[in-house]
């Protein structure tokens, strides 16, 4: 989720208002351009000036280092950052009365973000593989410690959120739990490392590997998995029978943002049913409004009703975050030397 897209240090039209969006690069920015960005400027005559540059936590850390003044007025991140920055008081606390569309939200997800996010979508952890090469849909967390995929496993590293919430799936799927109980996912990833070629951050690249057909199974967010299949590209994913964990991807505004009326209405628009519908279709995503009219095909991969929440963990995100310099240390010590 080519199209033409403003970026930061160029100008729109002379006069016109102008928004700052900070998001992604590569299909993400293309499919937001057609979905939300061109319909929100026509429809409030804003220029959106498109800064696809960071990750989640490297666009936090520049809200961070700037005290709230980044350049851009709107951030595309997750609950995790959300939840940071407004503890940090860097992000601008969401009224209802400027987004009313928050107010469509899942409870419980909206909650998972806290009172600086809006989320604009959900995806979750999958597993993803190739249908060309495994005989049978691998239908739990435990089909990564199968012998038979000894070499065909890439793996993401500690600063991939992905690998976090792939740890935390281990440890339910083997008798622990998601934050106190940890020990079960840090044995079990030890033995799915020692299947594993190596580690990737970019989720492009850990893309690559499936594509290529140098791994057959791997974890990977079902949204950017049903944009390969829908490709054509051998693969298929599913969610595991224990469960999986969502990733929470949130629309946020730092404290020191220059536009911060344009900001309320571009999130509250990106919120709008008819928007959300349009970017769930377009992105493969699910959303946080179970009112949205969504094709029968990819609701029943998503997360679009209270139904489907029912499936999803949702960990402590607050708790977690406190866990993760320990993690993300025993991680580099105990799983990564297992990789081939």
């Amino acid at each position: 989720m080519i199209f033409s897209v403003a970026f930061a240090g160029q100008s729109g039209l002379a006069g016109a208002e102008t928004l700052v969006l900070n998001s992604y690069g590569g299909p993400y920015e293309a499919i937001i351009h057609e979905r939300i960005i061109k319909p929100f400027e026509d429809r409030y005559g804003i220029d959106v000036v498109y800064d696809a540059v960071g990750s989640a936590q490297q666009d936090y850390a520049k809200i961070k280092a700037t005290r709230g003044r980044p350049g851009f007025d709107v951030a595309v991140m997750t609950a995790s950052q959300s939840l940071q920055g407004c503890e940090d008081g860097l992000l601008e606390k969401l009224d209802a009365a400027l987004v009313p569309n928050l107010g469509k939200l899942a409870p419980s997800l909206s909650q998972s973000a806290g009172p600086c996010g809006a989320v604009h979508e959900v995806q979750y952890l999958s597993l993803l593989y190739r249908t060309d090469t495994l005989k049978a849909a691998p239908d739990s967390w435990s089909a990564l410690l199968d012998p038979a995929l000894d070499g065909k496993i890439i793996l993401p590293t500690f600063q991939n959120i992905m690998a976090v919430y792939l740890l935390e799936m281990m440890s339910v799927s083997n008798g622990g739990d998601l934050l106190d109980n940890i020990e079960p996912g840090f044995a079990a990833m030890q033995r799915v490392s020692a299947h594993a070629i190596g580690f990737e951050q970019s989720s492009a690249i850990l893309e690559s590997y499936m594509r290529e057909g140098t791994v057959w199974v791997m974890p990977f967010w079902n949204g950017r998995a049903q944009l390969m299949v829908d490709e054509g590209v051998p693969v298929d994913y599913v969610r595991p029978k224990e469960g999986t964990i969502p990733l929470i991807a949130t629309l946020n505004v730092p404290v020191g943002a220059e536009n911060k009326p344009a900001a309320m209405k571009f999130i509250d628009f990106f919120l709008e049913k008819t928007s959300q519908e349009a970017w769930v279709a377009g992105y493969k995503v699910g959303s946080a409004r179970s009112d949205i009219d969504v094709p029968e095909a990819l609701r029943s991969r998503q997360i679009t009703t209270e139904a489907d929440l029912e499936t999803l963990h949702l960990p402590d995100l607050a708790r977690l975050t406190s866990k993760l310099p320990e993690w993300a240390e025993r991680w580099e010590r105990d799983i990564v030397p297992q990789a081939r």
